[in-house]
């Protein structure tokens, strides 16, 4: 058998990181503390779950159903109502105790969205250039017939305020901040997204406090395929509300191109409506704990979606593992001694009205609830992960880890900040949370986007996200005791 030179590096690199992963559990015994231990019977419970989910298409078949047969789910759409009758029968199936739980939820229909340039420096007579752009979730409406106004564009907010009201007022402003594509490709996508969201949440309060008639903004993702990637804006109080929406990266270029040469104007028309709230649910499903029912531990993903592509990344996949998660333990025929609740979240995208509702609606229940798990990033291959739990804890979530180490999904990362949007609000109250720390180099590619759909999602991956939430979810549910908080 020939053994390449870069399978053998990596056959080398693998045993290095299981030797680094062992120093590091012994090093974070808090004041030297002995290793945990679970009992053999736990373990093998552990290793059954995990063997059996990697070897399931339960989770990519309910994320198949979501994103091709109900497709978008925008929060008061038809769709996303469907997907809660749907997934509600499907957990009653499995022999989980559901029930609804009402959700006031913002209803924002998506209308026209176009643009073009209609004078920039160097134009053929008669003609104009389309500009490829979507709304902002929230985002006003322009006049029906639209707009048109120069542009100006600004790399900053400081850059904008440098310009003044006097260069500002009476036009569309183009926030051009760059998503960082090398910060991502080196693993950190999500902090590049980070520092480049800040512009879709406040760019059209900043501009419209200068007297700005429309925002626009450089799409919040990675891919250059002329994709806008749409999400939510918030108006400030203090600030007029004005259209807002992205624009696909390769047109924020070739309008920052012309604006430095001259002149620039658009038109632009945005015709979204935001109409009355609408009544919605969180689906809760209980699989009851042997010994201490009362006790909760989540395991979730959130069932809407944005309405440009089909949710599958986001979030159909988090729902689907978290469904897979309490049909894996049913057909196992094992007995956490704490419940495990499944809910699929409504509202995550824009307004986090289930995850709110949810903490307010079950506040005196708040010490009860041990552990809550949010899959929200999409399906890439999980490396471990993220725990925002006190440090002490990790001794007692270390064999989990060392049972999903065998599919590379050992690590554990400690993180001092809420992992998931709808678990937030109980992270925020103590509950310790909890999410799959998952590579997501390419997520930002297609979050928000026409092209988020089920061919992005890789079944073995999916599976493994499945495997690590089960894992994990059982073992706290079983451990002697809670974790500490």
């Amino acid at each position: 058998m020939r053994i390449s030179i870069f399978s053998l590096a990596r056959k080398v690199a693998t045993l290095a990181l299981s030797l680094v992963l062992s120093l590091l559990a012994v090093a974070q015994q808090p004041g030297g503390a002995p290793a945990y231990s679970y009992s053999p019977e736990l373990i093998a419970e552990l290793k059954k779950l995990q063997e059996a989910a990697l070897s399931s298409d339960y989770a990519y078949k309910q994320t198949a159903h979501l994103s091709n047969n109900i497709g978008p789910r925008l929060s008061g759409s038809p769709q996303a109502e469907h997907a809660v009758s749907y997934v509600a029968d499907e957990l009653r199936s499995l022999g989980l105790e559901v029930r609804l739980e009402k959700v006031m939820v913002p209803h924002w229909v998506r209308g026209e969205e176009t643009g073009e340039l209609v004078e920039f420096p160097g134009q053929a007579p008669g003609t104009r250039q389309k500009i490829v752009l979507t709304a902002l979730g929230g985002s006003v409406a322009t006049p029906a017939e639209g707009l048109t106004a120069e542009v100006v564009v600004a790399d900053s907010f400081a850059h904008l305020g440098s310009m003044g009201r006097e260069r500002v007022a009476g036009r569309i402003v183009l926030f051009n901040a760059r998503f960082d594509k090398q910060m991502a490709a080196q693993g950190f996508a999500t902090d590049a997204y980070i520092q480049a969201v800040a512009y879709r949440g406040a760019g059209a309060s900043v501009a419209a406090r200068l007297g700005a008639r429309a925002a626009l903004v450089r799409s919040v993702g990675g891919a250059d395929y002329r994709l806008p990637h749409t999400g939510a804006m918030n108006y400030a109080a203090d600030a007029p509300r004005i259209p807002a929406g992205a624009v696909a990266a390769e047109d924020a270029d070739l309008m920052a191109y012309l604006a430095a040469q001259g002149k620039v104007r658009m038109r632009l028309t945005l015709t979204p409506q935001t109409l009355p709230d609408v009544e919605s649910h969180n689906v809760i499903a209980d699989l009851k704990g042997s010994e201490h029912p009362e006790q909760v531990v989540i395991v979730s993903g959130h069932l809407d979606s944005w309405d440009l592509g089909t949710g599958a990344l986001d979030d159909a996949v988090g729902v689907a593992a978290a469904m897979e998660v309490a049909r894996l333990i049913k057909r196992l025929n094992l007995r956490p001694k704490r419940t495990i609740r499944v809910i699929a979240w409504m509202n995550e995208e824009n307004g986090l009205r289930g995850g709110t509702t949810y903490a307010q609606n079950h506040a005196t229940e708040i010490s009860n609830h041990i552990a809550a798990i949010e899959s929200d990033i999409g399906a890439g291959h999980p490396l471990g992960f993220n725990a925002h739990v006190k440090p002490e804890a990790l001794r007692m979530l270390q064999p989990a880890a060392n049972v999903l180490q065998s599919m590379g999904a050992g690590l554990i990362k400690l993180v001092t900040n809420p992992v998931g949007a709808d678990i937030s609000p109980l992270e925020n109250a103590g509950v310790p949370g909890f999410a799959p720390l998952q590579d997501v180099r390419t997520y930002f590619d297609y979050h928000h986007t026409a092209a988020d759909t089920l061919d992005k999602v890789v079944p073995r991956e999916l599976a493994e996200n499945a495997a690590v939430m089960a894992v994990l979810a059982y073992a706290i549910a079983s451990l002697p005791e809670p974790l500490p908080r």
